[in-house]
């Protein structure tokens, strides 16, 4: 799996309003047009509430 670039990540998650659920994460993610490979990490996130843009790099991160 090719990794996700943070930077383009966050422009996928603009405007997303947190505290944020893993699944609204991904459900915004693909309204907002990210590609597969970024929707695919994404949904290995674990199951948990985000309080920030911050710490889905932080788990994107772990995951890749």
């Amino acid at each position: 799996m090719a990794k996700v670039n943070p930077i383009q990540l966050q422009k996928h998650l603009k405007g997303m309003e947190y505290p944020a659920s893993k699944q609204d994460i991904v459900d915004y993610a693909k309204q907002q047009g990210a590609d597969n490979n970024a929707i695919a990490v994404l949904e290995q996130l674990p199951e948990e509430e985000y309080e920030t843009p911050t710490d889905v790099n932080k788990a994107v991160g772990e995951v890749q």
